[in-house]
């Protein structure tokens, strides 16, 4: 049975990736190349040509960079600010505690699409809409990673961390130093699908930036599609580097992923 469980593996993963392969395959193909059959596709000559020409002639690199760095910061921020109040909801005593936990809960029911136009607001009236800290600022809440990174915190036994503070250690050093590293898997977790979410946001940055200069992958995309629309190459481009970052991490992460997705569905 074990040769049928590989070969079905081996076939949905075929699934997964044939579309990718094809993705980059053509677009190292030149420009204006007659198309017959499917092996065309796939023949030589390559050329990077049209790689030069895309990251030349339009704001694409600017875009990736604006949406790595804003990425980057609502990640680290996100999940910085999801492990202190898991932390503190899951081994600091102190009043209300059940309520605010509850209250944080009660956030997964509110779709983020009903939360946009107040958000919209408040971005307004704090005067950061057409900037970076509009960008970011507005996605650090997240009640998921609070309550994933809190059922972690949960699984921690209270003996370990009161043997630390018996040695003298205080609160940021049993945070730091032992739970900290003994949910690693969860915070990989959360590190990772926090970047994903906040590399393919569209709805926010769309309705809070007019600058193309400030423009996200997601937003710049779709304007250099229109221009694009009756060719295959450049298309196929502009959709590999957009994608790429975005692979690499998982390859890269690969085992933190699914150990943390493991780890919390025996907990869950």
């Amino acid at each position: 049975m074990k040769w049928l469980y590989r070969l079905l593996s081996l076939l949905v993963a075929f699934f997964f990736l044939a579309p990718i392969v094809w993705m980059m395959v053509v677009s190292v193909k030149k420009e204006g190349m007659k198309i017959v059959s499917l092996i065309d596709w796939f023949t030589p000559p390559y050329s990077f040509a049209v790689y030069d020409e895309i990251l030349s002639t339009t704001k694409l690199t600017n875009w990736t960079l604006n949406s790595f760095m804003i990425a980057v910061c609502v990640t680290i921020l996100t999940v910085a600010i999801a492990a202190l109040a898991g932390f503190a909801l899951s081994k600091l005593p102190f009043r209300y505690r059940s309520f605010i936990f509850f209250f944080i809960l009660a956030g997964l029911l509110v779709p983020g699409e009903a939360t946009i136009i107040p958000l919209y607001q408040v971005a307004k009236d704090m005067g950061i809409l057409n900037s970076y800290q509009g960008l970011i600022l507005p996605m650090l809440a997240s009640p998921v990673a609070v309550i994933v990174l809190k059922s972690f915190f949960d699984g921690i036994p209270k003996d370990l961390l009161e043997s630390v503070q018996i040695d003298g250690g205080g609160v940021w050093r049993i945070f730091w130093s032992i739970v900290l590293p003994l949910t690693r898997p969860a915070l990989a977790s959360i590190l990772i699908l926090t970047f994903i979410g906040s590399w393919n946001n569209f709805l926010w940055p769309f309705l809070s930036v007019t600058d193309d200069n400030l423009f996200t992958l997601p937003m710049g995309i779709p304007t250099l599609m229109n221009q694009y629309s009756e060719d295959y190459v450049k298309p196929m481009v502009i959709n590999t580097v957009a994608s790429l970052p975005i692979l690499l991490l998982f390859v890269i992460f690969e085992r933190q992923i699914v150990k943390g997705v493991s780890l919390s569905g025996i907990k869950g």
